[in-house]
């Protein structure tokens, strides 16, 4: 599963602290590759599963236990746990494949067992229309000529933990709004209820500047802790979250038009913001949501977050050097950035001040083109940057023609080997759209998005 994020900052220290918040592309889990299966070598591993999910989609508790071995008392006794957190829960739909076996070393023990890597695929009754994938690696057992399920832990030691869900972590709470579902545990209900309130007021200001069609639903999820916030995103280290106010989740591997996306809130970053710096996060990551069909891997980091700040500082009168402290107190010390932010500035371990300046930078150039060329002309270059078509010879004639790239995660249709054509690079694309859009290169606009910083940020 490849899972999108692209990180952005909090408010500036004048509006609301230093938190920085973040979203990125998470990479597929690493590791040696497992021993390839399907369910057609497998089959009555595939049944139990779909048997399982049936009872799930059923409500049927018997029928969900009846998937679990009973000798592993403990799991089973945490899987009757999770079952009853999801009975609030609006699920329209809930599949498990078998994706492999093989997928971790087994702990020697008797009996005929598999190492499995199981997704589990769902969604949420009026708000996913695509489904959300969640990776789990569980220990079958063979007794009595059925498979059952007996851990899903086994495969901890070598960093196959899989992804959890809140319904994983205890019960779950649900606050609906109008554009909004919030789910969350138990200790917070007022954060649920203020989170909802806020999404409702960050969908129709998105919507007023991003034209583009979108669900206008936003599906956010408030974990109790930050460890927890980690687990959601397939994560046991907290640390690389702290100070981390919120994150959007996006499946970019997904083959369809409108993937699932899911606002995780960091409870510990989110309660330090002032009134201000909570509605520019949940706009922020708002902005994400609605403008996800349009960003793929040829979008750079610095268009898709600095539109996102863009956004959510739209109706904002601060003054730039308000908004974005670090970057003036590095143009007051002489180090005016040479160049836009690359994608590595925006990594979660680079560093608060690192991290910032790539926020505002980002953020100026998407006002910068909103200034010199108007709102329309930014959304028109963001939607062209992120486009998978691109230009390669057809066969013969010399002449070009327009070829699309494969659904992102599935690798780019490139020329032929042995064509003498050279696929071109990220940046090329963004300059050919920008070339387009805005009518100047990335040369030329980095130098004007020097002297916009350089102006904006006079104290």
């Amino acid at each position: 599963m490849s899972e999108q994020r692209a990180a952005a900052r909090l408010p500036g220290a004048g509006a609301a602290g230093c938190a920085v918040l973040a979203l990125a592309l998470l990479a597929p889990l690493a590791g040696c590759a497992p021993s390839a299966s399907t369910p057609a070598r497998f089959p009555d591993v595939q049944r139990m599963l779909d048997t399982r999910a049936q009872a799930v989609r059923q409500r049927d508790a018997a029928g969900f236990l009846a998937s679990v071995d009973p000798r592993a008392t403990g799991y089973r006794s945490r899987q009757r746990a999770m079952f009853a957190h999801l009975a609030g829960v609006p699920l329209a739909d809930w599949h498990y494949d078998l994706d492999s076996t093989g997928a971790f070393p087994l702990p020697s023990g008797g009996g005929t067992r598999l190492a499995a890597k199981v997704r589990l695929r769902y969604r949420l009754k009026g708000y996913d229309t695509a489904p959300v994938h969640s990776v789990q690696y569980l220990t079958l057992t063979e007794r009595d000529g059925r498979w059952l399920i007996s851990s899903d832990s086994d495969g901890a030691d070598e960093g196959r933990t899989g992804t959890r869900q809140l319904w994983d972590q205890g019960p779950v709470r649900l606050v609906r709004g109008k554009h909004s579902l919030v789910l969350g545990g138990t200790a917070h209900p007022g954060r649920l209820k203020d989170l909802a309130r806020r999404v409702d007021r960050a969908v129709p200001a998105v919507s007023a500047a991003w034209k583009g069609k979108w669900a206008r639903k936003v599906v956010v999820e408030a974990p109790d802790s930050v460890e927890r916030m980690a687990q959601l995103m397939g994560s046991d280290d907290p640390s690389g979250y702290t100070g981390i106010a919120a994150v959007t989740t996006g499946e970019a591997g997904v083959e369809t038009a409108a993937p699932a996306d899911r606002v995780i809130v960091n409870p510990d970053a989110y309660e330090e913001l002032n009134d201000l710096g909570r509605e520019v996060v949940l706009t922020h990551e708002t902005t994400h949501v609605a403008t996800r069909t349009a960003t793929t891997p040829a979008t750079p980091l610095w268009l898709s977050e600095g539109f996102a700040d863009w956004v959510a500082y739209r109706g904002i009168r601060h003054k730039a050097v308000t908004t974005a402290p670090e970057l003036t107190r590095a143009v007051a010390g002489g180090k005016l950035p040479a160049r836009l932010p690359t994608d590595e500035d925006f990594g979660f371990r680079a560093g608060a001040d690192r991290l910032a300046k790539a926020y505002e930078g980002s953020w100026l150039a998407c006002r910068m083109i909103a200034e010199k060329w108007g709102e329309a002309k930014l959304i028109a270059f963001y939607k062209a940057a992120g486009k998978s078509a691109i230009r390669v010879a057809s066969g013969g004639t010399g002449a070009p023609m327009e070829a699309a790239t494969a659904t992102p995660g599935t690798g780019p249709a490139w020329p032929a080997a042995g064509t003498g054509h050279k696929p071109p690079s990220r940046t090329d694309r963004t300059d050919r759209a920008m070339r387009t859009q805005l009518g100047i290169g990335m040369a030329e606009f980095t130098r004007r998005w020097r002297a916009f910083v350089r102006q904006q940020l006079r104290r």
